[in-house]
């Protein structure tokens, strides 16, 4: 069994989806035997969904961190509201953290969740530094490879982010 947890940014570009999904689905290929895969994932929109959906493409289970009790009411927007219950009713473990608001420290216990759970770590990321503000992908990144999680980089030539 492998337990595969994934970060990565929300805001990709409507062409870095398609490549993003494309870049995850060549790399869970190497666990085709599909019920030996749990993933990890928040779900948010972006990477996390995409990485959701890769994992059970590959027949693989998944596991979903809802950061905090106010999650799905106050931060999943309408675009995202239906993948976002389509990947809950899909998992075979949600977990709802304590956190009654999604905020920095919910985010960071989420990203702790993650970090304990995996064999290893996906971060659909471009490389950047953290933010300062926490929580973040690349924070994620660091705090993994400080504990000795291993860390697959996907970012696929033409990736870019919103804005």
């Amino acid at each position: 069994m492998t337990t595969i947890a994934v970060t990565g940014h929300m805001d990709l570009t409507e062409n870095s989806v398609r490549l993003v999904r494309t870049a995850l689905d060549e790399l869970l290929k190497q666990y085709a035997d599909g019920d030996q895969l749990v993933g990890v994932s928040c779900i948010a929109e972006g990477a996390d969904s995409l990485f959701a959906e890769a994992v059970l493409a590959v027949g693989g289970r998944l596991t979903v961190v809802v950061p905090s009790q106010d999650y799905s009411q106050n931060v999943v927007g309408p675009s995202h509201a239906a993948l976002f219950g389509h990947l809950v009713e899909a998992a075979e473990e949600v977990l709802v953290l304590p956190h009654a608001t999604a905020d920095r420290q919910a985010y960071e216990a989420a990203n702790a969740v993650l970090i304990e759970r995996a064999d290893r770590l996906v971060a659909v990321w471009n490389g950047e530094p953290p933010t300062g503000k926490g929580g973040g992908t690349a924070d994620t990144v660091l705090e993994a490879r400080m504990v000795g999680v291993p860390v697959d980089v996907v970012w696929p030539d033409g990736a870019a982010r919103r804005g």
